[in-house]
């Protein structure tokens, strides 16, 4: 049965709990986070509009900052600890350790990417976030909000 936020399989029912875990897991390896056999992105870092192979809309994810922000975060500290490492083991020139800390940050940065966002979009997936669950945000903001009454 297709629905706003997706596919829900026949053995699945909607409100049954999804795996996080194993989204994630499917998400950071570039994988489906329902089926964990079609592709996830179609390009560097830009997600399919569906699952080839299951059907899951993916198109309505909304994992934009969260990722380059733990690829900073998880490069920081590798960067941060070799410098330091390296600083105390050897005696470089500033240049020296320009020219072995800029690629390694860069190349860490752009390899980290993709598995993050597609964690990220799997975490989504797996908590029904953003049009993952069937109904969209926008409805969830246009409900009514309750008031006491005194």
């Amino acid at each position: 049965m297709l629905e706003y936020g997706g596919t829900t399989s026949p053995n699945q029912a909607p409100d049954q709990p999804r795996d996080t875990a194993r989204a994630v897991k499917r998400g950071l390896l570039g994988r489906c986070p329902n089926c964990g056999e079609g592709k996830l992105f179609r390009a560097y870092l830009k997600p399919v509009d569906a699952c080839a192979v299951c059907g899951e809309e993916m198109f309505h994810h909304r994992a934009d900052d969260f990722p380059p922000y733990l690829a900073i975060f998880i490069v920081g500290h590798i960067v941060v600890a070799g410098f330091m490492a390296t600083d105390t083991w050897l005696v470089l020139e500033s240049w020296q350790h320009l020219m072995i800390w800029i690629p390694i940050t860069i190349i860490l940065s752009l390899a980290l990417l993709p598995p993050l966002k597609g964690g990220v979009i799997g975490l989504q997936w797996a908590l029904r976030m953003h049009g993952f669950g069937g109904e969209s945000d926008e409805s969830l903001l246009a409900e009514p909000a309750h008031e006491d009454a005194r």
